[in-house]
């Protein structure tokens, strides 16, 4: 991951739940979303990944280039509840490659991103 700790480079995953109603996760880059986890914790039937193109659509960004700012569409916003605890963490600026450094407390204030705990090990 261009040289970065995987730890603290932070992917924006795009999921919807069971009404297909999308939300967007923010996971450490060595983790997996435990989807089972997340749903219980927001209150949903299921969640899953979107498919590429469905997530193109939700957020304006290509898969891969995800930014949880700036998206097309207002989504709920959830944080793994280690990210906060960082100084400092690197995350999509709006496109493959492309890593902007910041304080997690960013992410909790602007995007009001809730806190869960559904991080796998990979």
């Amino acid at each position: 991951m261009l040289g970065f700790d995987p730890f603290m480079v932070v992917k924006t995953l795009v999921m919807e739940d069971e009404k297909a109603r999308p939300l967007l996760v923010l996971m450490h880059g060595n983790r997996k979303v435990s989807t089972k986890n997340l749903a219980r914790q927001i209150g949903a039937k299921s969640v899953e990944p979107c498919k590429p193109e469905v997530a193109n659509r939700h957020s304006g960004y290509l898969v891969g280039g995800t930014s949880p700012f700036g998206t097309r569409k207002q989504m709920p916003v959830y944080i793994e509840q280690t990210i906060p605890e960082l100084p400092r963490i690197l995350l999509n600026g709006g496109r493959r490659g492309y890593l902007v450094g910041i304080e997690p407390k960013v992410c909790v204030d602007l995007l009001e991103a809730k806190a869960v705990n559904c991080a796998l090990v990979e």
